[in-house]
């Protein structure tokens, strides 16, 4: 007889419960329908269909991948990347919920794995992170003809930030980070195209099975120009 699963969960017990505090200002911004193509996820915007963000990124580990799913198989792909996959959306969850002060995440049953990834995060939202602008909202750009959704925006350490959550089975290299970077410079313009309201700190908070969790900071001008190129790309190749 197997373990009965509930045996495998936990509660969160995760000790203090920051509250987290809000700005009072009014945004606007629309909610954005997303469409899945042969070509990757597309938004519709109020002035038409634009790609994701990450859509456009994954051109830069597009050949990569493909020489990776080759060399393990496509079954062994699949299952590492639904994994990967739904591990990334549980802890996007957690973090929603602390961040929207949602008591209701210390009735969740979690598995270990996963608080431990939370927790080593949460950490860090307690001592860095507050008055928040908006949570998991949609961003469109008509400048860079992009669409997409932001984890967080709120001041870390005091400084008006973009804030994406990550997760990944082993430490990433600062190259294999530029992807990241680009996709939170990207939010940046979105939003202050959008808003009038200019953010240059981009921060990514990735976890990771080795290290555990680990913050990095960059300029949102070091790389949006990198990613105008790659947007440019995307364009030559779908003609979109």
């Amino acid at each position: 007889m197997g373990l009965s699963e509930n045996i495998l969960y936990q509660k969160l017990d995760s000790g203090t419960f920051k509250e987290f505090k809000y700005k009072d200002i009014k945004l606007h911004l629309p909610e954005l329908d997303a469409i899945t193509t042969n070509e990757g996820r597309r938004y519709k915007t109020p002035n038409g269909l634009y790609p994701s963000v990450t859509t456009v990124l994954s051109l830069l580990n597009r050949d990569s991948i493909l020489k990776w799913r080759a060399h393990v198989g496509e079954e062994e792909a699949n299952r590492i990347t639904k994994q990967a996959t739904s591990r990334g959306s549980f802890i996007h969850k957690y973090c929603e919920m602390y961040l929207n002060n949602n008591k209701k995440l210390l009735e969740e049953n979690i598995m270990p794995f996963n608080k431990n990834s939370f927790l080593s995060i949460k950490k860090i939202l307690d001592e860095s992170v507050n008055n928040i602008y908006c949570l998991e909202v949609p961003l469109y750009s008509d400048y860079l003809k992009v669409a997409g959704r932001v984890d967080l925006i709120a001041e870390y350490n005091g400084k008006l930030s973009i804030i994406d959550f990550k997760t990944s089975r082993k430490e990433k290299t600062i190259e294999s980070l530029q992807g990241y970077f680009m996709q939170t410079a990207c939010y940046a313009v979105m939003f202050e195209e959008t808003t009038k309201i200019p953010i240059k700190n981009c921060v990514i908070i990735i976890n990771n099975d080795e290290t555990g969790t680990n913050v990095h900071q960059v300029d949102r001008d070091k790389y949006i120009f990198d990613f105008i190129k790659l947007r440019n790309k995307y364009s030559e190749e779908y003609n979109f």
